[in-house]
């Protein structure tokens, strides 16, 4: 695979690469107000529109702090490593049912090898139905529809917990912090008689569009039938989104992928301005897989039957010798 190499000068990577935790910190909070008000004005309004909206607004967050867990993965937050990776747990892993050292494993995993049977995020999803493209519109839509109901996203966790439970050596100790953790969750919503509501404003949201947020995104980030894997960036796709797009499948410039993989020591709120600067690097830009929104995503990823079926069949065309 060949690798990015010098398309930025040293001086302007450092600059880049300097943390600035308060941006963190408030997105995190910005993230968790938003999910809380959503809740609340949909139990404000009693209106089945208002708890629609709600459950979008809610799956984005959770999303969105999913994201930034991928910053935290990459020490991108702040310098002392013990307290942010308890930060990455109470606010970020456990509320959504994960770990922070698994992911953070499987995601450094994936950077290493990137792309390759060793990579543990390709070797789950190569061969897949889901991750086979192009794929023929009814199938694409059906499994989108299956998220809806539950199936696509019981589906996804499963396999998601099976990657990052892979290689996650949990100390007894830990173990016990994160099942008091939950007991305590169980014991204040007992007592406050809040079970609906975390069922209403975080499962439901949980289980039906977060996972196909996270579906599309990861979809987004690797795979397509035009990306060239032999090639660390341009296996790697960037999309120039819309702010609505932006706010539910790409949140804290996620989109910027292949930035992201050439550079990781340039935090999420920089990587804007790394792109404008390798940009103007004409082995860079000549390079990047650059798809413009998540319309153009799908028309990458999705096709008719007959195109799905004659990449099929140039896939198992025997070789010449």
């Amino acid at each position: 695979m060949t690798t990015p190499a010098g398309f930025i000068e040293p001086s302007e990577l450092k600059r880049l690469s300097v943390l600035q935790p308060w941006r963190t910190g408030l997105a995190l909070a910005l993230d968790w107000a938003m999910m809380f008000g959503a809740a609340a004005f949909s139990i404000w309004a009693d209106h089945w529109l208002a708890y629609i909206a709600a459950i979008f607004v809610i799956a984005g967050r959770q999303h969105a702090i999913a994201v930034l867990m991928h910053d935290f993965a990459h020490y991108r937050f702040i310098s002392n490593k013990k307290v942010s990776d308890w930060i990455a747990d109470l606010c970020i892993a456990w509320p959504l049912f994960g770990t922070y050292e698994g992911y953070r494993r499987n995601h450094l995993g994936h950077h290493r090898y990137l792309n390759t049977d060793q990579d543990p995020d390709w070797a789950l999803k190569l061969g897949s139905k889901e991750f086979t493209f192009p794929q023929e519109i009814r199938f694409a839509a059906l499994n989108l529809l299956g998220y809806l109901v539950g199936v696509s996203s019981i589906r996804d966790m499963r396999g998601i917990l099976k990657r990052l439970n892979a290689d996650n050596p949990e100390t007894p100790t830990y173990k016990r912090l994160r099942l008091s953790y939950y007991l305590a969750l169980a014991a204040v919503l007992t007592l406050t008689g809040g079970w609906f509501y975390y069922v209403a404003y975080w499962l439901v949201p949980y289980f039906t569009l977060f996972f196909m947020f996270m579906y599309i995104r990861s979809v987004a980030d690797h795979f397509g039938e035009t990306m060239d894997y032999s090639d660390e960036v341009g296996g790697t796709r960037t999309i120039l989104a819309t702010p609505i797009e932006t706010f539910f499948l790409a949140p804290h410039n996620i989109n910027y992928h292949a930035e992201h993989h050439s550079y990781a020591s340039v935090p999420y709120y920089r990587l804007p301005e790394l792109h404008a600067v390798l940009m103007k690097n004409p082995e860079f830009a000549s390079r990047i897989h650059i798809t413009y929104g998540f319309i153009g995503l799908w028309r990458e990823t999705v096709g008719t039957r007959r195109r799905a079926e004659k990449k099929m069949n140039l896939e198992h065309v025997p070789a010449a010798e």
